[in-house]
């Protein structure tokens, strides 16, 4: 054995180290009772006994008076009535991370909930969690559970809560859980397995990988022990699993080039260091003892101290990201206690937490509140990331840079921005909201703004949105003139309508699309077509670039009825049209949407009629021949005389001189205006007496 490397995480973890510590705070007034072994470790525990600590079974052995020790654990809520029956004293160690799995499931009892425990059977930790259970079954891994999920499918439905053990390993976990999510539709589970534990499993895993060997140190009855020794087996050969140092196999280990030291949460301090001083002195200068370049020479017991420096409200602390759930991230601060970061600060942009933040990542923050009791650090990043922008915010107001943040609130005086965490007002006035516009409408949008005033003292920067827009919107007026032709295409929004037409914003520049060149059909107002906000693609007809004004067209040209209506008919073809409007001379009828024909009167019947309306009403659709097209003035003759049998002569009458003069039998040819509505008047037609 060439080299050693001791796992920095090995011996007790918070909650053993505070239950010890409880322990002989209390046997320094005198002896008191343990209900079971306070931790899974003999020489611990024999220790604490030598001090007068006396392990007892049951409550039943209590007497009125006695100082009972509740043990890490924890015990069944039935345990506590029978201690305050017994008239017993009760110093309760319970570590706090059971604690709150005893309150998670006492919840879920009331409830309603069925609770699923995932953990050994036959371990007090879980024995204990039971015991504050409503229905609940025990589960040691996925086959377990899969076998009575397919034995029990009622409870596929049910309301049923999930907790762990908190010495679980994270893959019989993650195994468990998968399963659950794939039968179960109405679990929520709670992720409880202790972040100390799963710190440890971690760096057992690294470190069995890396190594030839590896020693594990542990009660036989400790849960997270085993599982380290577990863990350790699936990633090298050969491991010993010792509980002191008298069985250590130090035949074992020669021959190995590297050798791994590792421990259970329930571990004393003073086991380890024999164990490492055995081996060390055992192979004399042939062991090598790996240490971080930023510990140096620093021995175990002083990497010990190191976990134990205090830390305060305000330090900034660095970390190494171990967990992470859906409403907090735990950090390894390389102390006893645990950091604990709400996970709101990495999503609060909308940001999902797997995109920012992994198990394994670095991460600085700062302390807000120590809770020594739980083992617990409250830190904030924002709080540390907002302190390093107060530098860039102050730049900002001199070098001008644009800034970007989130709209978090709003009131009738402006809005604030949070930009990288800090707080930035920007008056109404520089919102660039029109006058009339809720403030509420930017709220939860990402805005650009510039840094007008900063005053740290009073932690108040003042910015302006405003100043942003308006250079962004010159910007892009400019770049259009520079572009623009007849022809081109934009994509804009219709800001305006008015009698006449309607107003497109195109990027900065507003244009006008006459009501004329919104619809080949007859609109009357432009509200018909578009909608102020409407997104619409539009075109270049003309523009004036010293005036600044732009017309632009809407309608499609490809949809211009004239040519589908040339695509479609031919003159001699027979139409069925709609009488859209009466006049002295003749009826107009609509043949396709936007494309109007004239029906002179001399051609709605094979007789003389004294008025269109004789014959026709507005509305009536009936077929008419096409007789004549002019191409070129968008012309349409139509005849419904044509496709009529001929009248029955009658008999010969004279006819006043007068009536020599009848109009000939061709259609009226027209004008069709711009709108697309035909008018005119027939030069051979007289006007009716």
């Amino acid at each position: 054995m060439r080299e050693l490397r001791v796992a920095e995480s090995a011996g007790f973890c918070f909650g053993v180290q505070r239950s010890v510590e409880m322990a002989e705070t209390l046997l320094e007034t005198g002896p008191c009772l343990s209900l079971g072994q306070l931790i899974h470790n003999e020489d611990a525990v024999k220790a604490l006994c030598a001090k007068g600590m006396r392990v007892i079974d049951s409550p039943a052995e209590v007497r009125p008076g006695d100082r009972v020790l509740i043990r890490a654990h924890g015990v069944a809520e039935r345990i506590y009535d029978q201690l305050i029956s017994a008239g017993a004293e009760i110093t309760d160690a319970t570590c706090p991370k059971v604690k709150a799995i005893h309150t998670i499931v006492r919840r879920a009892r009331e409830e309603g909930s069925f609770v699923i425990v995932i953990g050994m059977r036959r371990h007090p930790e879980v024995e204990a969690i039971c015991g504050w259970c409503g229905e609940h079954a025990v589960f040691e891994n996925r086959r377990e559970l899969q076998e009575w999920l397919d034995n029990h499918p009622i409870f596929w439905e049910k309301s049923i809560r999930v907790v762990v053990q908190t010495t679980q390993t994270r893959s019989n976990f993650n195994e468990c859980c998968e399963l659950i999510k794939k039968r179960c539709t109405n679990a929520k589970i709670s992720d409880t397995i202790c972040l100390a534990t799963f710190t440890r499993q971690e760096e057992a895993e690294r470190l069995a990988s890396d190594c030839d060997a590896m020693v594990v140190i542990g009660g036989r009855h400790s849960a997270n022990s085993v599982h380290l020794a577990q863990i350790c087996r699936e990633h090298c050969d050969s491991v010993q699993f010792i509980e002191r140092t008298d069985e250590l196999d130090l035949e074992a280990l020669r021959g190995k080039a590297v050798v791994g030291l590792t421990a259970g949460a329930s571990t004393p301090a003073w086991i380890i260091k024999e164990v490492r001083n055995n081996m060390s002195d055992e192979i004399k200068d042939e062991i090598k003892v790996e240490e971080s370049a930023a510990e140096k020479e620093m021995s175990f017991d002083e990497m010990l101290e190191e976990t134990l420096k205090p830390i305060y409200n305000g330090d900034k602390v660095k970390g190494v990201v171990v967990a992470i759930t859906g409403t907090e991230i735990s950090v390894d601060l390389g102390t006893k206690q645990t950091g604990v970061i709400p996970a709101e600060e990495f999503t609060e942009d909308g940001t999902k937490l797997e995109d920012a933040v992994k198990v394994g990542d670095p991460i600085e923050a700062v302390v807000v509140r120590v809770n020594d009791v739980e083992g617990v650090v409250s830190l904030s990043k924002k709080r540390l990331d907002a302190a390093k922008v107060w530098t860039e915010v102050e730049a900002a107001v001199e070098d001008g840079t644009v800034m970007e943040g989130v709209v978090t609130e709003d009131n009738k005086g402006g809005v604030v921005v949070s930009v990288k965490g800090v707080r930035v007002f920007v008056p109404a006035s520089q919102t660039d909201l029109p006058r009339e516009a809720p403030m509420s409408d930017l709220l939860h949008k990402t805005v650009r703004l510039k840094i007008t005033e900063v005053n740290k003292a009073r932690k108040r920067v003042v910015g302006s949105i405003r100043r942003v827009a308006q250079a962004e919107r010159r910007e892009r007026t400019e770049a259009i003139w520079n572009e623009i032709e007849v022809g081109k295409k934009y994509h804009g929004v219709v800001k305006s309508l008015t009698s006449y037409g309607a107003f497109v914003d195109i990027g900065g520049i507003d244009g006008m699309v006459h009501v004329s060149e919104l619809s080949w059909g007859r609109i009357h107002q432009p509200s018909e077509v578009v909608s102020v906000g409407d997104e619409i693609d539009v075109y270049v007809i003309n523009f004036d670039r010293e005036k600044r004004k732009i017309s632009l067209g809407y309608k499609d040209p490809e949809g211009n009825p004239w040519t589908q209506f040339t695509n479609r008919y031919k003159v001699g073809d027979v139409a069925s049209v709609t009488v859209v409007k009466l006049m002295p001379f003749g009826a107009f009828a609509e043949v396709l949407p936007g494309v109007d024909g004239l029906i002179h009167i001399s051609q709605i019947a094979n007789r003389r009629i004294g008025k269109p309306e004789d014959v026709l009403t507005v509305g009536d659709v009936v077929d008419a021949k096409i007789t004549a097209i002019d191409e070129e003035k968008h012309k349409i003759s139509l005849s419904i005389r044509a496709l009529s049998a001929p009248a029955p002569v009658a008999a010969p009458v004279e006819e006043p001189a007068a009536e020599e003069d009848e109009p000939a039998d061709d259609a009226l040819v027209y004008e069709v205006s711009a709108d697309g509505t035909a008018s005119g008047v027939a030069p051979e037609a007289e006007p009716e007496e």
